[in-house]
Parts: structure tokens; C-alpha cells; sequence
């Protein structure tokens, strides 16, 4: 195992981004930048024993800055959407700022992944990021002093640490936003690779994306992913929940939730024979297909065109501050919010 240190840019105001590269003996490694503590690279080898750069991004600063659809970032305080951006706690309404469609509040209008981290090599496998997120940025009560932990090990583990503290009474809802490829980034689309969701139940949602509130069954639904299907035999269905959305961008019920890690989706891509499975502690995992990726140039100059990435965001639901009946995500002054997830990578 090893860390590699090197400088990926600066921003304008003349601030140094530095990239961190974890390294194992099986020719996987994961590079993670200050800006946004964003992975850019995830290296892993195919069948054949050949690796490829899988996560869809850039290769520069300048790509996070001004074209991101959130490549690789961590989404914090809230990942996911909040509806009519706003919530309350204790009676008190907290009006958070409508960054999308002037009607939601969407990864909490991109604090985190605009943020510059501080790292630290804590050893030869793991790198610590730490932030402190200011007291009512955005509308979000409580000064929030949070970290993430990448760390990789050589059963090609890639995990993540959340921790995270507020000063206040608040919602905590991390995640890590990764667009994976598994045929490499400049493979084109994600639409056969196949794909696995240990998910009975969905939320489904309205016009603008937020939860109605309803757990749904995904029996007799596009959603029924319980069983190896390749993304694109049902991502245009005629289904009112896909023209919502413009194909899958929904929250999966993880089956079991316990607060345990626990297995909540896997995907291989048939040709390289490369497998994600994606464990987590959280209860839900949202299943984007990068259906609004708009042709943005890439890394080496490759356009992120629609559907060339997806994510598996592992979180509390979206709008859960507004939805008792969900896995509640409050946390008191002073009490730690802690959540791991896994990304494990193979070949079948």
C-alpha cells in the first residue's frame, strides 16, 4: 500500500489543490483531490488484467470549477434534495436557499464540494479530510465540523469514513458522488451494463423530484432491480416516475436496514467483466443513470455525454426532514453522525 501526494491546479484566488493517490497491490488505486475531498480517479483492472480509469470527471481544476455536475464530490450537509427548501426542528422553520428550479434546495446548494479540505495521511492506506461548514450557510443550522476517510486495502475495498458534529440541533445526510463507468470513462454509454439493487421498496417522487412520502413496492415496476438487469431495458419505460426524472434518479429502500453495513447494489459491465458492489449503513441509495450529463468535455477531452456515468449515492432519503415516516436523519448538538460506505471493485 502506498500514498502518493501531487499538486492537481490551483483555483484564482492562488490557493494550491493537492491530489492524494492510494495505491494497492492489485493494481487498484483511488486519487482524491482537497477541492470538494473529490475522488477523481479510480483505477481497476478488467479480465484480462488491464486497468482503466472508471469514474467520469476531469482531469483538471478548472472542469470541478466551472462544469461540474457534482463528478466525484462529497454532498454535504444534505446530499439530495430538500423539498420547498425548507424544514423545521422543534417548531423552528429554517428557509434554506432554492438553487434548483427556485424550488428545492439540491446538495445543499454545493457547499461541501466548493470547499477547500484540509487532508492529512493518516498512513500508508488512508487519507483523513477535514471542514468546518459555518453556522447558518445556506440556511443550515449549527457550525459543522466534519470529516471523510478514504481508505483502500488490498481485498479492493475502497471505504469511506463520515464523521460529522453541529454546534446545533440539524440534518446530517453525506454522501460521496461518484459517476463510475465500468467500461472506463471514455466508453460511452452505462446502458449495458448490468445492474443489482437490494431494494424491495422505492420512494416515488413528483415533478421536481421530491419524495411524495409514499414507500412504494417495486413489484410490477421499472424499479424491480432485485435481480441482474441491464440499465437501459427499462430506463425509458412508459412510466410516469421515469418522465420525472428522464430515466432512473430515485431513492432504493435498502432491504434490512439496521444501521449495519450492508450490501445495496452491485453492477458489472459484461465486456471488461468489472464488478462494483456498494455496501453501506444507510438506509437508502440513490440510483442516478446520468441522465442530465449534457456533453460537458471530460477528462482527455472526452464529452460526458447522457448516461456515460452513473451513481449509487448512498444516504438518508431525499427530503427526509419533511417525512416522519422516514429513516429520520436529526441529530442534537453534540451527538456525532458516523456512516461508512464500500465500494468493493472485482471482475466476473
Amino acid at each position: 500500500m502506498s500514498v502518493n501526494v501531487s499538486e492537481f491546479g490551483s483555483l484564482k484566488d492562488g490557493r494550491i489543490i493537492h491530489k492524494y493517490t492510494l495505491q494497492n497491490k492489485n493494481k487498484v488505486s483511488a486519487s482524491v483531490i482537497t477541492y470538494g475531498a473529490t475522488l477523481t480517479e479510480i483505477c481497476a483492472p478488467d479480465k484480462n488484467d488491464i486497468s482503466k480509469d472508471i469514474l467520469v470527471g476531469f482531469d483538471n481544476i478548472e472542469g470541478f470549477v466551472e462544469r461540474t455536475d457534482y463528478q466525484g464530490v462529497i454532498v454535504g450537509p444534505y446530499a439530495n434534495r430538500i423539498g420547498n427548501a425548507s424544514f423545521s426542528i422543534d417548531g423552528v422553520q429554517y428557509k434554506l436557499v432554492a438553487n434548483e428550479k427556485d424550488v428545492t434546495c439540491l446538495h445543499s446548494n454545493g457547499e461541501f464540494n466548493t470547499a477547500v479540505w484540509d487532508a492529512e495521511v493518516i498512513d500508508d492506506s488512508c487519507v483523513a479530510f477535514t471542514y468546518v461548514s459555518p453556522d447558518g450557510l445556506n440556511g443550515f443550522p449549527g457550525k459543522m465540523n466534519v470529516s471523510v476517510r478514504y481508505s483502500l486495502n488490498d481485498e479492493n475495498e475502497l471505504k469511506l469514513e463520515y464523521f460529522a458534529v453541529s454546534d446545533k440541533k440539524t440534518v446530517i445526510n453525506l454522501t460521496n458522488h461518484a459517476y463510475f463507468n465500468l467500461g472506463g470513462y471514455d466508453s460511452g454509454t452505462i446502458l449495458d451494463h448490468m445492474i443489482t439493487i437490494n431494494a424491495d421498496k422505492y420512494t416515488p417522487v413528483d415533478s421536481f423530484s421530491i419524495p411524495t412520502g409514499e414507500i412504494a413496492d417495486v413489484v410490477n415496476t421499472p424499479f424491480d432491480l432485485r435481480n441482474s438487469n441491464r440499465i437501459g431495458d427499462m430506463i425509458d419505460a412508459d412510466c410516469v416516475q421515469l418522465d420525472y426524472t428522464g430515466g432512473y434518479d430515485h431513492n432504493f429502500c435498502i432491504n434490512g436496514y439496521n444501521g449495519s453495513v450492508l450490501k445495496a447494489a452491485e453492477v458489472t459491465e459484461p465486456e471488461s467483466g468489472r464488478t462494483l458492489e456498494v455496501f453501506t449503513d444507510l438506509p437508502g441509495v440513490q440510483f442516478y443513470a446520468g441522465n442530465f450529463l449534457k456533453g460537458d468535455l471530460g477528462k482527455a477531452n472526452v464529452r460526458m455525454e447522457k448516461r456515460s456515468g452513473f451513481c449509487l449515492e448512498t444516504q438518508f432519503y431525499p427530503d427526509t426532514p419533511n417525512h416522519a415516516n422516514f429513516p429520520q436523519c436529526t441529530f442534537d448538538a453534540g451527538e456525532e453522525f458516523r456512516s461508512i460506505t464500500i465500494f468493493k471493485f472485482s471482475v466476473k
